[in-house]
């Protein structure tokens, strides 16, 4: 048991010293001096190090070919004629103008879009703003000013009350 601990704890630690690895290639002196401490007490670390510096002095030795006279020429050509080839199917020719074309027409129609949006928007606030509240209050203060708005509108109403005004001096009182 105790002995799985151990190869857990080394294995972390292993793993935590990979992160090194390429600092100790490059700078080796800027890295931490227990990485140090451990490469030179565990044979893994020390042979994944020496694989990077294979790797390293086998890239440093190669060298890139040139790319051929007509290269770009001919790179040319053929994405002309990819361009310019037309695609078999709904999907391809999707794909084809989003990628090859300037996206203007995508510009109109996110106007468009956002236009309708805001046209929307608009008519929903303004409709929602007219509703009337509903609030017993409001309901009858409501039902009074509409019953002194129908009074205002009848003119025959008004003028019986002002005759029945005038023609009583003692405003109502009988005495017979």
């Amino acid at each position: 048991m105790q002995e799985v601990s151990t190869n857990m704890k080394n294995e972390l630690k292993c793993r935590k010293i990979e992160t090194y690895l390429p600092d100790l290639l490059l700078d080796p002196e800027a890295v931490k001096p227990s990485v140090h401490d451990h490469l030179a007490s565990c044979l893994d670390c020390q042979s994944e190090l020496s694989a990077l510096r294979a790797t390293m002095s086998a890239l440093d030795a190669w060298t890139a070919p040139e790319p051929s006279p007509y290269f770009e020429t001919r790179m040319q050509a053929k994405l002309r004629a990819a361009k310019e080839a037309e695609p078999e199917g709904f999907w391809e020719r999707m794909r084809a103008r989003l990628l090859f074309s300037t996206n203007l027409h995508l510009r109109t129609a996110g106007a468009a879009a956002l236009a309708a949006l805001l046209a929307i928007g608009g008519g929903s606030a303004l409709y929602v703003s007219q509703l009337p509240a509903n609030h017993p209050q409001m309901e009858a203060a409501s039902a009074t000013v509409q019953d002194l708005q129908a009074l205002d509108g009848n003119a025959q109403v008004f003028q019986q009350l002002n005759a029945v005004d005038a023609g009583d001096p003692d405003n109502g009182s009988d005495t017979n």
